[in-house]
């Protein structure tokens, strides 16, 4: 990370620092986000970890203080509002992803509003358990994750309009298929990631879904209401590939890298037989490897001539 910062021309020690616990939540959290920033080139890492490092942060008030009273919940995500509104009026800010996001902001021009529907997406989550519509999930969801392909652009550039839709569209395709992903741990937490009246069409409701993780049986009415889901999200996936070719040469390894390794998590779900409410399906050792080797060989030969960094050894570690 010292070459990343040094890359970046971050060189006061307390802005590192706030980097560095950027870099390591996201290497913690991350699998898959960290993995494809390796393909970045050093000067653009930071900033990528420091955006995903405030997202996680925040996402972990939601999650992680679980246990703590509603009220205690909400007041952190709005003191870490308040601390981000102060930090961009140039307060200083105790809290490392604060500090390092602001820079992050000032460094690359990312629009500072694109914070506002983020944090009150993990506010509906301190309080919303399921969402009726589509159009309700969907409003949630471009404050959780649409609104992530847009703050992260400016950090990998692009070479031509048009960028922003497509973005957005990634952003929503990750986001959506995190849901996919983790039906049966959202169930345990509480909550229905996905929208009711598209369930409802296939004669599935909160209490099917439920009945089958409790039974460890999976109704063939969630098994198809799933593949609609994941027929539609691939559909999210196609309108959000278009955008690859309008990045920045530099940044597309790292998109195309993400794009693949999560949309194969789709095709887990698929091989699985949609079995999602009773464990969590993950992209093989073998395919990260397949889809991230050649990339990273790339990156490495034009970063580190004569490396000794073993290829096979950064994606296990990720």
């Amino acid at each position: 990370m010292p070459a990343e910062l040094e890359a970046a021309g971050i060189t006061d020690p307390g802005l590192r620092a706030a980097y560095l616990a950027c870099r390591e939540l996201n290497a913690a959290h991350g699998r898959t986000y960290f993995l494809a920033t390796r393909l970045l080139s050093p000067a653009r890492r930071p900033a990528i970890h420091a955006l995903y490092g405030f997202a996680r942060y925040a996402d972990d008030i939601v999650d992680d203080l679980g246990t703590a009273p509603l009220e205690v919940r909400e007041a952190a995500l709005d003191e870490l509002g308040v601390a981000l509104v102060g930090a961009l009026d140039g307060a200083p800010s105790a809290l490392p992803v604060i500090t390092a996001v602001t820079d992050t902001v000032r460094r690359y021009g990312v629009d500072a509003r694109l914070f506002a529907p983020f944090l009150t997406s993990m506010r509906m989550d301190l309080r919303v358990t399921e969402y009726a519509t589509t159009a309700a999930l969907d409003e949630y969801v471009y404050g959780s994750a649409a609104v992530i392909g847009l703050q992260v652009l400016p950090v990998l550039g692009t070479v031509g309009p048009g960028a922003e839709e497509p973005a957005e569209a990634l952003g929503r395709a990750f986001q959506l298929t995190n849901f996919l992903r983790d039906v049966g741990e959202d169930l345990d937490r509480g909550r229905v990631y996905l929208p009711l009246d598209e369930l409802g069409a296939f004669g599935v409701d909160r209490a099917l879904l439920r009945w089958c993780r409790i039974r460890r049986v999976l109704d063939p009415r969630v098994r198809r209401a799933l593949a609609h889901l994941v027929a539609r999200t691939r559909g999210t996936y196609r309108r959000a590939e278009a955008g690859i070719a309008l990045l920045d040469p530099e940044s597309r390894d790292c998109v195309r890298c993400a794009f693949t390794l999560y949309g194969g998590i789709l095709d887990e779900i698929v091989k699985a037989d949609y079995d999602v409410l009773f464990r969590r399906v993950r992209v093989p050792q073998r395919r990260r490897l397949a889809v991230a080797a050649p990339a990273l060989l790339r990156a490495v030969a034009a970063r580190s001539r004569g490396t000794s960094v073993s290829v096979r050894s950064m994606i296990e570690q990720h």
